[in-house]
């Protein structure tokens, strides 16, 4: 597929679309692990395929496939492979920076050096992309709040009529979705639906069981420590009273009863929980969809320029980018997380969708997809449409990085105590 023939489908097919059947790396039968949720459920759902009522159960999100798509971007355009606008915030510059008045050693120094392993968070990384809080409380190297910069300015200008802004600033936020609900409108910011969506689905589940236990090679008993291990004054646990955390004058244990357990010693006794256990299924379906309807109400308006010119350049360079985002994310293969490692059956098929239901098969490779990506964005250009080549560096509020490093030490203390 060149551009020519992507411009073609662009203008009047209904969507693209990726489906692959597939199956743990362990063979079929092996038992995965889907995601959590509150009280260690799983997204369950029965579907109709086939004419018949099937147990379901969610492998990934469209909220996380999108992350996933977006992170296979954010490292193509980071190796070279095509330029992408995109927003930054430097937690490492603005750490830098105060560590110049900082005494090297003090906890302010260290608190600083542990700010700076948060490193650079894009708009292609943040939650809601450039309509992030993240970003709202960042300042441009003139000190310059983002919403005061000509990036952020386009937030308040947007529209699905007008959509040039945000393609020359953060063109993921016109395919994943965007909603500028922290802005000064509130819920009534500009919203603009995804336009691409991908789901990862286990098929005919069944649900599996958890066991737990541990074997202490140490073989310390229950009845060790029980009463007698105490919080220590340096942050640890002591069997010497003398070195115990007193509160009220009274040595504090190690949990409600001070026993080894508290402290990851001794035998853990096996059970079994039917919650969190894990599924079987018949296969998985990895879907990807992207819708051509939605991308062509996008319009992208240039003084001076003839708007079905430009608006089919835009809407071309999105398809193009969502292309690249899911051809890219596929060929890094399936490592959800651990214990959910997946393979496909037989190659994945891409797919045309016709405007009258036909469907054509096409094929398209990482580095197809990143050439027809480049190509579509050469021709935007020269429609008059801009395109970002570097990142807009912006550096945490101060207010921000208080924030983030107060966070981080109660954390940090918290697993300490725990």
């Amino acid at each position: 597929m060149n551009l020519t023939d992507l411009k073609n489908h662009v203008k009047s097919a209904a969507a693209f679309r990726y489906r692959a059947r597939l199956q743990p790396a362990g063979g079929a039968g092996d038992k995965v692990f889907p995601p959590t949720y509150e009280g260690g459920k799983y997204a369950e759902e029965v579907r109709h395929i086939e004419g018949e009522r099937v147990p379901c159960v969610h492998l990934d999100s469209v909220q996380s496939q999108a992350n996933r798509l977006e992170e296979a971007l954010l490292e193509a355009t980071r190796a070279g492979k095509f330029a992408l606008p995109r927003v930054e915030v430097d937690f490492r510059a603005k750490a830098g920076e105060l560590q110049k008045a900082a005494t090297p050693g003090s906890e302010e120094w260290n608190a600083l050096e542990d700010l700076k392993t948060v490193g650079v968070i894009s708009s292609l990384e943040a939650p809601h992309r450039l309509a992030d809080a993240i970003l709202r409380d960042s300042r441009d190297i003139t000190g310059k709040r983002f919403r005061e910069t000509t990036e952020g300015k386009f937030l308040d200008s947007a529209s699905l009529k007008n959509a040039s802004g945000l393609f020359e600033a953060d063109p993921t936020s016109l395919i994943f979705g965007l909603w500028d609900s922290t802005g000064p409108k509130g819920g009534l910011g500009v919203k603009f639906q995804r336009s691409i969506v991908s789901e990862l689905v286990a098929i005919d589940t069944e649900k599996g069981v958890k066991s737990a236990s541990r074997l202490d090679p140490l073989a310390i008993e229950k009845e060790a420590g029980v009463g007698a291990i105490f919080q220590s004054v340096e942050g640890s646990w002591t069997l010497d009273v003398a070195q115990a955390k007193l509160n009220n004058k009274k040595p504090l244990l190690v949990g409600k009863e001070g026993k080894p357990s508290e402290i990851n010693h001794g035998n853990v006794t096996p059970s079994l929980s039917v919650t969190g256990g894990g599924v079987t299924f018949a296969y998985a379906l990895q879907t990807t969809v992207i819708s051509l309807p939605a991308i062509r109400r996008l319009q992208f308006p240039v003084a001076g320029k003839e708007a079905s010119a430009t608006n089919l350049a835009g809407q071309t360079t999105l398809v193009a980018l969502g292309l690249a985002a899911a051809v890219l994310s596929i060929s890094k293969g399936i490592s959800l997380r651990s214990r959910c490692d997946l393979v496909p059956e037989v190659a994945g098929t891409w797919e045309i969708l016709k405007a009258d239901g036909q469907i054509v098969s096409i094929a398209l490779t990482p580095d197809e997809a990143c050439e027809l990506l480049n190509a579509a964005v050469k021709e935007a250009e020269q429609a008059g449409l801009k395109w970002r080549k570097d990142p807009l560096t912006l550096f945490p509020s101060d207010g921000l990085t208080q924030l983030v490093m107060k966070s981080r030490a109660l954390a940090s203390k918290t697993k300490a105590e725990g």
